[in-house]
Parts: C-alpha cells; sequence; structure tokens
C-alpha cells in the first residue's frame, strides 16, 4: 500500500485471534521499521510474530538512496517519512490503540529518531500511547567500517564488482568527512541519530537485542547507548545473543527470539493496563 508516496503494508489479524489474545481491550499495534536493504518477505518473518499474538501489524523499510545518501549527506527526508507513517495510525483509526515499535539496524533507526522527535514535538500525536520499543542490531555510532560492511552487504552480489567498488568508496569517503571529520563542526545542524535520541530519549521502555559477533554495528554502542538511557530514567532491558551475525538473531534463534519479543510487549501491555505511567509516552505529559 502507498500513502503519499510511501510504500508500507498494514495487516490486521483475525478477530478470533485479537479477542483470544487480549480479551476485549485494544489489541497493540506494532510497527516494524526494517534494517536498509530489507525485503517485505523477510520483514514479514518477523510481523507474524506478532500477528498470531491478534496485534496489528505496519511494516516499513526506508529506501536504500534515503539512507546511505540523503542521511550521510544531511538531508532529512526520513522527517517526512515519519510524519506519513504516524498518519497512518488515523487514516486505519487505530490511533487509541497501544502503540510498539520493533526497530531494525541503523536504516530503521534513522526513521524511529525522527519519530521520536515528531512525538516530543508535534501536538498532533498528543493523544498516541507509546508503551515500548524493541531495538534489533542498532543503534551504532560513528562507525566507518561497519556502515561500509552494510553497505556491501546491501548491495549484494549481484551489482557488478566495479560499480560496487566506485560506490563502497564514495560512500566510504563521505562518511569519513561527515560523521568523522566534519562531525565535531556540524552536529549542532546536523546532530546524528545516535546522539540525537541520546540526548532527548523517550519515555516509553526499550529492549535492545544485540550481538557481540555482530561486525556492522558494535556491541559497545549498543551497549552505551542503553546504559544512557537507563541512566536518565527509561527501562532499559537487553540481551547479549553472543554468536548471531547482523540481524540475524531470528534466524540463528528461531525460539528464543521470538519468545522474547512475545514477552516484551505482554509486559508493556500489562504495565499499561495497570496504569504505570512510566511505561508509556504522551507528548502532553513531556
Amino acid at each position: 500500500m502507498e500513502n503519499d508516496g510511501i510504500d508500507y503494508n498494514i495487516v490486521f489479524p483475525h478477530e478470533k485471534t485479537t479477542e483470544t489474545h487480549w480479551q476485549g481491550t485494544k489489541e497493540p499495534v506494532v510497527i516494524l521499521l526494517g534494517w536498509a536493504g530489507c525485503k517485505d518477505k523477510h520483514l514479514t518473518k518477523y510481523s507474524s510474530i506478532y500477528n498470531d499474538q491478534g496485534c496489528v501489524t505496519i511494516r516499513y523499510t526506508a529506501p536504500l538512496k534515503t539512507v546511505f545518501i540523503s542521511e550521510s549527506f544531511g538531508y532529512k527526508e526520513l522527517r517526512t517519512t515519519a510524519l506519513k507513517l504516524l498518519e497512518i495510525l488515523y487514516d486505519y483509526e487505530v490511533e487509541q490503540s497501544p502503540i510498539f515499535f520493533h526497530i531494525f539496524s541503523n536504516g530503521g533507526f534513522m526513521l524511529y529518531r525522527y519519530i521520536v522527535e515528531l512525538l516530543h514535538r508535534d501536538k498532533q500525536f498528543s493523544s498516541l500511547c507509546i508503551i515500548g520499543a524493541i531495538v534489533d542490531s542498532a543503534p551504532g555510532s560513528g562507525n566507518v567500517l561497519g556502515a561500509i560492511r552494510a553497505l556491501a552487504a546491501t548491495l549484494g552480489p549481484k551489482i557488478s564488482p566495479v560499480l560496487k567498488y566506485v560506490l563502497i568508496t564514495l560512500f566510504a569517503f563521505t562518511v569519513f568527512l561527515l560523521r568523522i571529520v566534519l562531525y565535531p563542526l556540524t552536529k549542532y545542524v546536523h546532530k546524528n541519530h545516535y546522539d540525537a535520541v541520546k540526548e532527548q530519549p523517550p519515555a516509553w521502555p526499550h529492549f535492545f537485542l544485540y550481538s557481540s559477533a555482530d561486525q556492522v554495528i558494535r556491541a559497545k554502542d549498543v551497549r552505551h547507548f542503553a546504559d544512557t538511557l537507563k541512566f536518565k530514567g527509561v527501562r532499559v532491558d537487553s540481551y547479549d545473543f553472543v554468536s548471531s551475525g547482523h540481524v540475524s538473531h531470528l534466524r540463528e534463534y528461531s525460539e528464543q527470539y521470538p519468545c522474547k519479543c512475545r514477552n516484551f510487549l505482554m509486559t508493556c501491555m500489562k504495565d499499561t493496563k495497570g496504569g504505570h505511567t512510566k511505561t508509556r509516552q504522551r507528548v502532553s505529559d513531556q
């Protein structure tokens, strides 16, 4: 489906499934933000974790050119995309439901950054109730080698080796220049996603799923980010899968991964029903 130019997928569960799991309460709406280059068939495997629990799911992956080019040069195209994604909730009249995020890699986290900013500042979304977020293989900060590996993996084996080399070289130069050399001078104008969310974090609970074996996102970046949010009063959980690769935890831990996702969602829902205000975020509370 498309909404003003963004290609997304929304799935509503069977009514009986919803009644079985949520017993008359509003079912959660889970927004899944894919990693750069993610195909929808891959994201569907993750959304099924929630559809099977009677949740509404919205799947979206930002275009490669936006993640690797526009954002690298400081053009914030994803800010407009974030606005359109939140408007979808109103289009389908699910804005009164509990909202839950599942974010993948820096590609998804870049978009999440702008969603968080909108929820902080835009009164249009003051009625939304955000109950939690799972962050898979993110966020990373200033890791040029990881960014290059991510681009190489995204381009895949079908592209011409010469073209692949040229694209990776240009990207590496750009990333090194903007994120390392010039960042101290430009960070107040073009703050990166890692620093932006770390400095103004959302209040809802976060669950970070990562791996020490990840060659794209450094585990120490994830741990530092999680510790910073915890220090600022955000409820944070994390789990190191130790041996799985970048955004490969579900593939390598096919039973453990869905279980952790479902348990965290259920915890967030129970806390919301119990009226624990720290587990949810309304813009009016800011």
